[in-house]
């Protein structure tokens, strides 16, 4: 079905790796998660700096990222979505840890891997789950939600603007056949956009499909709120996301406590949040870094510190 060769190299490049562990580990035998194992880059650096009692616990929906598991009994690799990390760790007897890193979004694997219907540059299934053992896929979403369905998830998850335009035009050519693969999407989208942005709005049709069929932003609000539940004070929250709509959650969660932005402050002028930023601003990728890999170009890494219990909602 792939009009192009799939991808074959590294399972996935870790972006922001030396600067992700530097930030989450504040003791060398604490207990640190890794919630997006994928190639085991960013928990094989981990592993590397933790010394005694130090233990990983790390997490992945997909089952092909389990194969990358190292031989090193001081990880505890599990298969699951990262939204319920808090109970998988209280099933293992752990109510607190030193910290927890998550870096979102699709592997390099996934997306080179053509069959799993992610990357506009194969011809494939349309699939797009990241746990494929969940009945939900892009095939369902595209043929069986209606047209408002459609216009929403592509104008909220796809920040497009002529979302419903393309939800009519969806409708419309999947009652003469359904949409089955990415080519026949992209061909039914044909002409929706300027030929100079066509390639770019595309991705974004593409991104708002898959953070529907995985759930995705509600994946992250809930383990941003169990993450405060879970880490001690003084421990770190690292989190690494690839467009705005991650951001934005995040950076809200961390400056406020909640997922609008709106800081409550006691009767001294402390906010009322469970995180405080480590920095005022996002991490980016250093220019060698984005040469290396271009993926890494659109990362924004936030760092946050637990406060005492006292700020915690």
């Amino acid at each position: 079905m792939n009009s192009q060769q799939e991808g074959s190299g590294e399972y996935h490049i870790p972006v922001l790796l030396q600067e992700a562990v530097k930030a989450l580990i504040t003791k060398n035998d604490g207990i640190y998660v890794d919630l997006t194992f994928g190639g085991g880059g960013h928990s094989s650096a981990i592993l590397g700096k933790l010394t005694g009692t130090g233990k990983l616990f790390a997490f992945d929906q997909d089952e092909e990222a389990l194969r990358n598991k190292p031989n090193d009994e001081r990880l505890i690799l599990i298969k699951a979505n990262f939204r319920f990390f808090e109970n998988y760790l209280r099933y293992h007897q752990i109510n607190a840890v030193d910290g927890v890193l998550a870096d979102l979004g699709v592997s390099s694997h996934q997306f080179d891997t053509g069959s799993r219907g992610f990357s506009i540059r194969y011809d494939a299934p349309l699939d797009m789950r990241m746990d494929r053992m969940q009945p939900l896929n892009a095939q369902k979403v595209l043929n069986e939600y209606d047209e408002k369905q459609l216009a929403d998830m592509l104008y909220y998850y796809g920040e497009l603007r002529n979302a419903r335009q393309l939800a009519a035009k969806i409708v419309q050519i999947r009652k003469q056949q359904p949409i089955v693969t990415t080519a026949e999407l992209k061909h039914a989208l044909k002409g929706m956009f300027k030929p100079q942005h066509e390639k770019d709005l595309m991705i974004q049709v593409f991104q708002a499909i898959r953070i529907e069929v995985n759930g995705e932003l509600d994946a992250l609000k809930e383990m941003l709120e169990q993450s405060a539940r879970i880490i001690k004070p003084g421990g770190k929250l690292v989190v690494i996301s690839y467009h705005s709509l991650e951001d934005r959650l995040v950076k809200n969660f961390l400056r406020a406590g909640n997922f609008k932005g709106e800081q409550l402050k006691d009767l001294y002028g402390n906010v009322l949040a469970p995180f405080r930023p480590e920095h005022a601003k996002a991490i980016t990728a250093s220019a060698d870094e984005v040469k290396r890999n271009p993926r890494s170009r659109s990362a924004r890494m936030r760092i946050g510190i637990r406060n005492d219990e006292i700020n915690k909602i």
